[in-house]
């Protein structure tokens, strides 16, 4: 968990994350200034620990002396690279240019100006500042990528004919020689302003790309059997729901991939925080899956069965609910009207997984962070359409008109077994919140509105049962500001 804030509480912008050894290294934009690269470090890619900036904008009259925006580090030879975007002032910042710089331990950075860096789109195939339309250029987001020994640069471009606001595309360029030759994009969708922070991997087969779309704030994924094929998507072609954004993956080497995102906590130049990685995965038809991150059950400090979970309370007296406490299994519902059926939980920070079984029509899900007065998160499953929606639910005293809160805060779309039985696990860890259905992720964010001591179900005219379930407790939370004393990590 981290953000990187200082006076303003939005300042972490774009990211790129490489493990080298046991510690994992996080570059990151200083918004809104964008004057200098951010390194931090973690052992866990959870917790994070700011250590020496990495680069600063030039002096007046370099090549980037304006801003600094996104980046991407990769080992390449024993030795790193960082190439990274860079705007100029002479030009009002409206042209993007693509630099490198180089570090022999990813502490000490020096930048590189060559026949071949920094560069610039050519008119052939992208916007020029002689040819564009929108008057300031797309031509920023590198990422390196290595295929059949060869170098290529995937970049946020965009093409230089067709609606000005559908030009966004994925542009390729090829590292031959001295030379950055400029190729045709990668992938055109015709569809969206710009394609943020684009990247590529090799998974089971197929190539993925994925790439953070600003008109909804989430990040959308492509894939193509070939690495310079024809990229397509699925039925459904996002990858994290709303609120997450410009996503990177690393590969491990032990064969984990691995994607790190920032997410907008509100509005978008609010509070933004680096949430928990997920893993990646796909399915039997080659569609990508978000997996919980490995490292969650190493942290696992201890487990507390169902049988344990201590008392169940009925919250607001429902004379019409009705619960069936066994040792292994908790049968709760309600004939007419809400019930919240609650229990404290054992940590601050916890993974509670288990089955759950509808028995019955009406409303059901997941309660957490909720007081004695029904005030917190809840979490609602549309078993008939398969939809999970989790929202802010609860009073507003700063308003007797509208006297409550009722946020949709994040949703996305699940499978729905035909017996109504399914394999939970929500985490709760800090103010990060992550819920996983039949092994899948299918929320991911921040929220800061909640933070009670209740867990629990809910039910509106539902019947459903919980069997099998364990709270993992969680250690505390490490702040990155008390993290910023020294440590064993440097």
């Amino acid at each position: 968990m981290y953000s990187g804030s200082g006076f303003s509480d939005w300042e972490i912008g774009d990211i790129t994350v490489i493990k080298h050894k046991d510690t994992y290294h996080l570059f990151h934009l200083i918004i809104p200034n964008h004057d200098y690269i951010a390194h931090a470090i973690s052992k866990d890619g959870i917790s994070w620990r700011r250590v020496k900036n990495a680069i600063f904008v030039g002096d007046p009259g370099e090549w980037d002396d304006d801003m600094l925006w996104t980046m991407h580090v990769c080992e390449v030879n024993g030795k790193f690279e960082m190439y990274y975007t860079g705007l100029q002032r002479r030009d009002r910042g409206i042209i993007s240019r693509i630099g490198l710089a180089v570090s022999e331990d990813l502490y000490t950075w020096t930048k590189v100006t060559n026949q071949l860096f920094p560069f610039a789109p050519e008119g052939k195939e992208y916007e020029t500042l002689d040819y564009n339309d929108r008057k300031w250029l797309s031509y920023r987001d590198p990422f390196r990528y290595e295929y059949k020994d060869e170098v290529y640069f995937l970049i946020c471009a965009r093409v230089n004919q067709g609606p000005v606001s559908r030009r966004g595309c994925v542009g390729l360029a090829k590292l031959e020689a001295n030379e950055m030759k400029h190729l045709p994009p990668m992938h055109f969708p015709r569809m969206y302003d710009d394609v943020e922070c684009p990247c590529v991997f090799y998974l089971k087969g197929n190539y993925y790309l994925i790439g953070s779309i600003r008109e909804d704030i989430k990040v959308r994924y492509w894939f193509s059997p070939d690495f310079l094929g024809e990229y397509h998507c699925f039925h459904a072609s996002t990858l994290l729901p709303q609120g997450n954004y410009a996503a990177r993956i690393i590969e491990e080497k032990d064969g984990y991939i691995v994607l790190y995102n920032f997410f907008y906590a509100g509005q978008i130049n609010q509070l933004r925080v680096l949430p928990p990685p997920k893993q990646l995965d796909v399915d039997e038809r080659g569609r990508l899956v978000l997996k919980s991150y490995y490292r969650w059950e190493k942290m696992v400090q201890r487990e507390i069965h169902q049988k344990d979970f201590g008392q169940i309370v009925p919250l607001f007296g429902n004379h019409t609910a009705e619960m069936l406490v066994e040792e292994n299994k908790f049968t709760c519902g309600s004939r007419s009207g809400y019930e919240i059926f609650y229990f404290e939980k054992p940590s601050e920070n916890f993974i509670w997984e288990g089955i759950l079984k509808v028995e019955g029509m009406g409303k059901l899900g997941l309660v957490s962070d909720m007081d004695k007065d029904g005030n917190g998160y809840f979490i609602s499953f549309d078993v008939q359409n398969g939809f999970v929606q989790i929202r802010a639910w609860g009073l507003n005293p700063d308003d007797n008109r509208s006297n409550f809160v009722y946020s949709n805060i994040q949703s996305n779309n699940f499978a729905i077994p035909t017996d109504r039985t399914f394999f939970f696990k929500l985490i709760r860890y800090g103010n990060y919140i992550e819920l996983t259905l039949a092994n899948e992720v299918k929320l991911t964010l921040i929220d800061y509105k909640y933070s009670a001591n209740g867990i629990g179900l809910y039910s509106s005219s539902s019947l459903i049962s919980l069997k099998d379930s364990v709270i993992k407790v969680l250690p505390k939370l490490q702040s990155e500001y008390a993290s910023q004393e020294e440590s064993e990590l440097i």
